[in-house]
């Protein structure tokens, strides 16, 4: 597997960002979002209090709307609407924008999000019919085709990069826990000769991954175990374990709950790598972190997180995070080791 002649990051971005629009249309007309702000300044919890709205969509919103310039945060976390926001979104502005925004609200985009904001539930995926979210949809064969095919394109312009930039020279064994159509742990092979690896999925995600690694010629070195992440014991003797595009999916509790269950299962020199888009530790960019975070928080249970969030949360079990690396598509690893 080798990456791309050329840069696709244009092509890949207007997919990340589909959400983003209806996201700033909601804040804008449904919330009133900069008039709150510019009245009365609040961290996270106000906001969410006077707007009745929930904690993981509303940090989602106001992250997207400071990487944008609209609201900047205080050293006490209280966020307030800019000189860019006061002049064009605010109640009462000379130059008031408002209106642009609400000739636009009616848009089935607008309204999944608004939704979403007021239960902290995901939408439906779209185009997805009779399915709770992405979560749900998953466990159906037409919909985990589809899904997987997108994640393998992806895969096809990272998987090479990462295989030769995250540090698996050496390693016998990696567990690549929810790897889809296996792209990962197919270049992670390639790349080095004497590495093994296993695709931990759900059906009927196993039985994609099958198909994807015997037609890559593989399937003497990358294996295939059929499990639920959460719920079922991980297969052992793996000393590399990787998160390729899987903690965003899912609420802090859950990424916590994964990377437990990560640090109890692997040997004392184990690494975790955790690759993924990653937001700055300040929460007000890059901008294409906070647009993608957008479209996760409205389709999953998930979000983008800060490097030093998952930082913190390795600390915590004993493991110290390397400076995230970067990798295309404004996507980047870390590698979490055991501190000595």
């Amino acid at each position: 597997m080798r990456p791309p002649d050329h840069d696709p990051a244009a092509i890949y971005r207007y997919r990340d960002c589909l959400a983003a629009a209806d996201c700033l249309c909601a804040a804008i007309v449904h919330l009133d979002l900069f008039t709150l702000l510019e009245r009365q300044p609040s961290d996270v919890h106000g906001v969410c209090r006077a707007l009745a709205i929930q904690a993981r969509p509303a940090e989602v919103m106001l992250t997207f709307c400071a990487a944008n310039g609209l609201v900047a945060r205080d050293p006490q976390g209280l966020y307030r609407a800019t000189g860019l926001a006061r002049e064009f979104l605010v109640e009462g502005a000379a130059c008031d924008a408002r209106p642009y925004y609400a000739s636009m609200a009616g848009r089935p985009g607008v309204a999944d999000w608004l939704k979403v904001l007021r239960t902290g539930r995901p939408a439906n995926w779209p185009g997805v019919e009779g399915e709770a979210d992405w979560h749900a949809a998953m466990r159906t064969e037409a919909f985990a085709e589809s899904f997987t095919a997108a994640m393998d394109c992806r895969g096809r312009v990272l998987a090479a990069p990462l295989a030769a930039a995250c540090g698996l020279a050496g390693a016998r064994r990696m567990l690549d826990v929810g790897g889809g159509s296996g792209v990962y742990a197919i270049a992670a092979v390639e790349a080095h000769p004497a590495l093994h690896a296993t695709v931990l999925e759900h059906p009927p995600v196993d039985r994609i991954a099958r198909r994807a690694i015997a037609a890559a010629g593989c399937g003497d070195r990358v294996s295939v175990v059929v499990g639920d992440m959460f719920a079922d014991a991980w297969p052992a003797d793996h000393d590399v374990h990787l998160f390729s595009n899987v903690l965003h999916d899912w609420d802090e509790p859950d990424c916590r709950r994964l990377l437990e269950k990560s640090a109890a299962s692997l040997p004392a020199a184990g690494r975790i790598i955790v690759h993924d888009m990653f937001l700055d530790d300040a929460k007000d960019g890059p901008l294409w972190a906070a647009e993608y975070s957008v479209l996760l928080a409205g389709v999953t249970n998930g979000r983008l997180y800060a490097a030093g969030e998952i930082a913190a949360w390795a600390r915590a079990l004993g493991f110290v995070a390397s400076k995230p690396a970067p990798l295309p598509l404004g996507r980047g690893f870390l590698v979490l080791s055991r501190q000595s």
